[in-house]
């Protein structure tokens, strides 16, 4: 079972990227991570959840409201992208995963399919 966890706010073209890696593979499971405006506008034919933050937030506070978040919501393996958003989001999501003591590996789109890092 692998859950994939993908950051989804700015950067150009960085959407364009993250609905590519969910195409490439049969997630058991796929975590969005964006804001207002994601949620708005990002639709995708795949299942997804999304966990909807203020990213102008500090990374301590993005951290808390993540954690609630995805407490309970993470079995088994977890990819984890980070093409998408900014540093806030970044550092946040992985001091959570940490703490929390998920074991995750980084991914990216690839060609065909999805490369790990």
């Amino acid at each position: 079972m692998t859950t994939l966890i993908a950051t989804l706010s700015t950067g150009k073209g960085t959407w364009g990227h993250v609905s590519k890696l969910i195409g490439q593979t049969d997630w058991d499971k796929i975590i969005l991570i964006t804001n207002e405006f994601g949620r708005e506008k990002y639709s995708n034919d795949k299942e997804f959840d999304l966990v909807v933050i203020e990213n102008n937030k500090p990374a301590d506070e993005l951290a808390l409201d993540l954690k609630n978040a995805l407490e309970g919501k993470l079995e088994g393996e977890v990819a984890v992208n980070f093409i998408s958003g900014g540093g806030n989001e970044h550092m946040a999501l992985m001091s959570v995963l940490m703490q929390m003591g998920v074991g995750f590996r980084l991914v990216v789109a690839g060609d065909d399919s999805f490369k790990e890092m």
